[in-house]
């Protein structure tokens, strides 16, 4: 069943009014509200003096009003007299400088005195509310890798990390043959000689400060299962889950959600937009509505991480605060975001907050009351969707029609070794993501580790490393199969392989990779696919192939090299495509796949929840939904409006 949630801070406002925004939730259609997730220093003030009689109150004042509570353990926040009291719980940045008390997530996910001072209060809130039958939830931390804050440099992190690597090597001389640090005379005689890759005259070893992100990704890992362990115990039957954020990808999360019941996230569109890599014109146009592909892009990475289960904790309704400029959603933007997550198979969204700060850091981020008390414009959206919820039984959600594989280890790599400053990763991926969606197609995205048997089609849109037992599972994969640039290209240490690129997949793709270089972004490489030619951005490869060559590189150094192979049931784009190339070469893969596509959509996204389909509006003038001419409507009709929703139900 689908819920409206809301993110209440008790301990900001005085007791006298709780109840009072306790029945106005409820009213206005809100089921879940997440408390607790920053309160610590009000729960236990000075050491071992614990408060817990007003969160108590705050609890029962909820839960009367009908209301269930997700619970947060306030672990983002250590107060004051423990960071003085132990310093060595800090962070500290690239530069070697603590992360000081004064904000948030200060402290260090490796510091080991940090992890038994949260888990010892983790443990008596567990204690203590883990049987509350209006607790149905608890949230662990928040925000994990917020303002880079998942790499540490501090001494516990430099421990921790050498004893990470003992674990992982066994022995120092495997440590230097995999790092190769035969090469600038770095070889080490022991692992306590090893640092964190930080302050270095010029770029570290790749191979080190590739272990450095897997091993920080490790002790957020780690950090968050402690939690995780205790709550589990103390208050069984109950969701364990953690709020992750927008484009964020400093830690793996899958991993972190192995863990947990839910994976849920922070959805800001506006902020993303404007703080984003979109051109100015994109940002214009959207700057009230969010980039139409944002959300939907987390919805789906979340519910891969939730293995089918996720909640947007935090919807943005309104203004924000911390983004360069801070538009206010265009009227109806609330309705479709909510309506969106639901489409995806969301379970809750959840908005953040209910109520303004008229204090501190977030004082200018909107909520849905004023900081007065009086109802901001998001009111009557939430309301509208709470009414609309009751009358509509949404079905379960079905499998996509292709599945799209991200995985953080890419990430990580291409952004110690780019090879060209403008090469991103994410936005490549989420520039395949887009295309796909334009098209209207339901895509799923899928870890290395997750099971894509059963799709018709499967896109690596880029995969440094590729390990031999992902290899094997794409020889017996029976759907096709599109590779995109730089996969294959590195081994697990972060070397090129003997074979070269693209190592363990150079059977299946019949070719090697014989050179690779990057452009900078005024230069176009032109391609030439079937009558029409086309621009290649950023990047290009030479490949060695006998294979069929479906594009050729049309420029004036590499007449008819290969830009796109086809070898049975694989293709491999040997280059960055410009938005009409990767459209074109998207458009064909899944014709050859048998997915059929819609119309181009313009400003129009879909998704299909079971036998229900659903069309959004991003433009801000009025579109048509692509509904069959007997449609029987749930929601809106067939005229979508500026930030209009329609559903109908499909046979």
């Amino acid at each position: 069943m689908a819920r409206l949630g809301v993110c209440y801070y008790p301990e900001h406002w005085p007791q006298s009014r709780w109840s009072e925004d306790a029945a106005a939730m409820f009213e206005m259609g809100l089921r879940i509200v997440r408390i607790g997730e920053f309160a610590w220093s009000r729960l236990e003030p000075s050491t071992g003096n614990y408060t817990w009689e007003w969160l108590d109150s705050a609890i029962a004042t909820l839960g009367d009003a009908g209301l269930q509570v997700v619970l947060g353990t306030p672990t983002a926040t250590p107060p004051r007299w423990m960071v003085k009291q132990h310093p060595a719980i800090l962070a500290r940045d690239p530069d070697g400088r603590p992360r000081k008390f004064g904000s948030r997530r200060h402290y260090c996910f490796s510091s080991e005195t940090y992890r038994d001072l949260a888990c010892g209060f983790v443990e008596k809130m567990a204690q203590r509310y883990g049987e509350n039958p209006h607790v149905v939830a608890w949230q662990t931390d928040n925000e994990y890798g917020c303002h880079n804050t998942t790499v540490s440099y501090s001494d516990a992190a430099a421990e921790a990390f050498r004893l990470w690597l003992a674990r992982r090597y066994g022995s120092i001389d495997a440590l230097n043959q995999a790092w190769g640090t035969v090469f600038w005379s770095q070889e080490y005689s022991d692992f306590e000689d090893i640092d964190p890759p930080n302050l270095t005259v010029t770029e570290a070893n790749p191979a080190h400060q590739l272990d450095f992100r897997r091993f920080s990704s490790d002790q957020v890992v780690s950090f968050n299962r402690a939690q995780v362990e205790i709550l589990r115990r103390h208050s069984p039957g109950r969701d364990v889950l953690h709020n992750f954020m927008g484009f964020e990808t400093s830690f793996d999360h899958y991993d972190v959600s192995a863990d947990l019941d839910v994976a849920t996230w922070d959805s800001y569109p506006l902020g993303f937009l404007d703080q984003g890599w979109c051109d100015d014109d994109v940002k214009a146009r959207f700057q009230r509505q969010g980039h139409p592909d944002f959300a939907a892009f987390h919805h789906d990475l979340y519910r891969a991480c939730g293995d089918g289960r996720f909640w947007v904790m935090e919807q943005q309704p309104g203004p924000v605060n911390w983004a360069p400029h801070n538009p206010a959603p265009l009227d109806g933007m609330l309705r479709l975001w909510a309506w969106e997550c639901f489409a995806h198979g969301g379970e809750v969204t959840s908005f953040f907050r209910w109520r303004q700060a008229p204090f501190a850091q977030e004082q200018m981020h909107a909520g849905l009351l004023r900081p007065d008390g009086s109802p901001d414009r998001g009111v009557t959206e939430v309301a509208r969707v709470a009414n609309e919820l009751a009358a509509l039984e949404l079905p379960d959600t079905d499998r996509g029609d292709i599945a799209l594989m991200i995985d953080y280890d890419a990430v990580w790599s291409l952004e110690i070794q780019p090879q060209g400053r403008e090469f991103s990763y994410l936005r490549w991926v989420f520039e395949v993501y887009q295309s796909l969606r334009e098209r209207g197609l339901d895509v799923d995205i899928v870890g290395p580790r997750h099971d894509f048997d059963d799709y018709k089609a499967l896109i690596l849109p880029c995969q440094p490393y590729v390990s031999e037992a992902l290899a094997d599972r794409l020889r017996r994969f029976s759907g096709k199969t599109l590779v995109g640039p730089r996969s294959g290209s590195k081994t697990r240490d972060f070397s090129i392989p003997g074979q070269l690129a693209p190592g363990p997949l150079r059977g299946l793709l019949g070719l090697t990779v014989l050179r690779v270089e990057s452009f900078a972004p005024a230069h176009l490489e032109a391609v030439q696919l079937g009558n029409t030619r086309y621009d290649a951005v950023l990047w290009r490869e030479e490949l060695e192939t006998d294979k069929q060559v479906l594009a050729t590189f049309a420029g004036e150094f590499h007449q008819g090299t290969a830009a796109l192979v086809e070898n049975n049931d694989f293709r491999y784009l040997a280059c960055l495509a410009s938005k009409p190339l990767l459209d074109k070469i998207l458009s064909d893969f899944c014709e050859w796949s048998g997915i059929e596509l819609a119309a181009p959509l313009g400003d129009v996204r879909l998704r299909r929840r079971g036998k229900v389909q659903f069309a959004f509006n991003y433009g801000t003038s009025p579109a048509e939904a692509p509904a069959p001419g007997d449609a029987a409507f749930l929601l809106g009709g067939r005229r979508l409006p500026p930030a209009g929703v329609s559903a109908w139900r499909t046979r």
